[in-house]
């Protein structure tokens, strides 16, 4: 059985090392895979070392064990104006895969974003993520805008 419960500081060592599985889900070519886990690991520092007031870590567990985190974030709506909640990061370890943790993070998120006021729940991910793009299409996730880049080198 899964259950979700709030991060706390004790829970960091787990939550970077699973961040760093990110590096590993489609990022573009022009994005390394350290860069990816380097701005990740940089953003849960900061959440962790106080700098992220508001932020909210959840943490899947099963069987007592850590499976999974989710990173949640206070964004605003650049064509509205209207605040959101953003899923800024969610990952599970590879053994959780397949087994809930990701869906039951992604569950209490929207409960989280619900409890804040919001009207709606945001994330971002990679475009060669296509299992991700799946799960999320399945929740109930549709593509708001699409971001191109174009390297100037």
């Amino acid at each position: 059985m899964i259950t979700v419960r709030g991060g706390t500081a004790a829970d960091r060592d787990f939550v970077i090392e699973t961040a760093r599985r990110f590096a590993a889900f489609g990022p573009p070519p022009w994005r390394t895979p350290a860069e990816v886990v380097a701005g990740e690991v940089r953003c849960l520092d900061d959440f962790f070392d106080g700098g992220m007031q508001g932020a909210t870590l959840l943490i899947a567990e099963e069987a007592g064990r850590p499976a999974g985190f989710a990173f949640l974030e206070h964004h605003t709506d650049y064509f509205t104006g209207q605040r959101h909640g953003h899923l800024g990061m969610i990952a599970v370890t590879e053994a959780a895969e397949g087994r809930g943790a990701g869906a039951a993070l992604l569950g209490t998120a929207e409960d989280w974003a619900r409890a804040q006021g919001y009207a709606k729940l945001t994330l971002n991910v990679f475009d060669g993520n296509a299992r991700a793009r799946r799960v999320y299409e399945r929740a109930g996730y549709r593509v708001d805008t699409l971001r191109y880049v174009k390297g100037l080198e």
